[in-house]
């Protein structure tokens, strides 16, 4: 039998990749197919249970390969229907995803890496530091366990999956891309480019290659309409200032009917003000977008507080008659601590956060 540790993960293939696999082993690529519909689709793995299979290739799947799980080490609901789940990786570092059910809908919210090396200063994770990228095994795997939990409690299964947990995605390209290849295969999840959504706080290089490499939703975390203040908040706005960020999501979304996300938390007194908010509608004159306000939800040792809800009101009427489509998120899941920018995980921080303020990742500082 093989060796455990040894064992291919068929998580980590998309249809490719996988019928590559099938083919290097001497096997019909088609077999991609049919192995991909069994995990993905009817959540099975069990190899034995895959009875279109020749019972000598299920034996030799047994020996070499696996469909290795994340384990979940917690499980809360919220008031509100939203469930957050705590997952454990084989190296015992644990991510965080949330699924979030509305009326017609269900978006599950998944990370990309093991914390997140931004520094972000309002959001938990980044207080927690970065230990590494998520494999698209990993990422996939988010859900994969969501869909089978689900489909056991008989819930309604997802509908829309958004980057926007743990993790910068740009910076983990090539397993987030391999990801949401799956999520998008027929074969698979099946979900439309419009339902599969990256948010990013505006990698420039990575920007330019997903316009190359795919078509999905975009989403940019923006916070502030100047580069003073984003670099503040945003510390990557060091790197890559507001004007570059934007061209970058201008050329990807092009000049047809789809739209940019842009996502600004409210922050009391720091970026909600009037003239902010008129300083955000000419910066985005010219960007088709919409904006997304995100209430800012605390989390331990902040400095930041939420602003008012007359406040925000008073905010997204100003970018409304600037002709902005603007909404203000409803926080879900917050007694859970699942709401936005409230996602912690476990896991050993490798960039000694509270030592350190500029890392290297992927080769490149950020």
């Amino acid at each position: 039998m093989g060796n455990e540790d040894t064992k291919v993960n068929l998580l980590d293939f998309d249809r490719a990749a996988m019928a590559a696999w099938f083919e290097a082993r001497g096997h019909k690529p088609f077999r991609a197919t049919q192995v991909l519909k069994w995990i993905h689709q009817l959540g099975v793995d069990d190899f034995a249970a895959m009875t279109n299979l020749s019972k000598s290739l299920r034996s030799e799947l047994e020996t070499v390969a696996e469909i290795r799980p994340l384990r979940v080490a917690a499980d809360q609901a919220s008031a509100d229907g939203t469930r957050k789940w705590l997952f454990e990786l084989a190296d015992g570092n644990r991510i965080e995803s949330v699924y979030i059910p509305e009326p017609g809908r269900a978006t599950l919210c998944i990370s990309s890496q093991v914390g997140c090396a931004l520094n972000c200063s309002f959001c938990s994770t980044a207080t927690q530091g970065y230990n590494r990228n998520l494999t698209s095994g990993e990422i996939i795997g988010q859900l994969w366990m969501a869909s089978r939990l689900l489909r056991a409690a008989d819930a309604q299964p997802v509908s829309n999956v958004v980057f926007m947990g743990m993790g910068e995605p740009l910076l983990n390209f090539d397993n987030v891309l391999r990801a949401m290849q799956l999520m998008q295969d027929d074969f698979a999840y099946a979900l439309s480019k419009r339902r599969v959504t990256l948010s990013t706080a505006g990698v420039v290089p990575g920007l330019e290659r997903l316009a190359l490499e795919t078509d999905v939703s975009l989403a940019l975390s923006l916070h502030a309409p100047d580069d003073a203040l984003r670099s503040e908040l945003v510390p990557l706005n060091n790197k890559y200032p507001i004007s570059e960020v934007l061209h970058a999501c201008r050329e990807y979304v092009g000049e047809g009917r789809r739209r940019l996300t842009v996502e600004y938390v409210m922050l009391d007194g720091v970026n909600d003000s009037d003239a902010q908010a008129r300083a955000l509608a000419k910066l985005l004159r010219k960007v088709p977008s919409k904006v997304n306000l995100i209430p800012f939800n605390p989390f331990p040792k902040t400095r930041y507080r939420r602003s008012s809800a007359q406040r925000i009101d008073r905010f997204r009427d100003i970018l409304h008659q600037a002709g902005i489509v603007t909404i203000t998120r409803r926080t879900r899941g917050e007694d859970i601590d699942a709401a936005c920018g409230q996602l912690a995980g476990d896991f050993t921080d490798r960039t000694r956060r509270r030592e350190r303020f500029a890392i290297e990742v992927n080769g490149d500082f950020i």
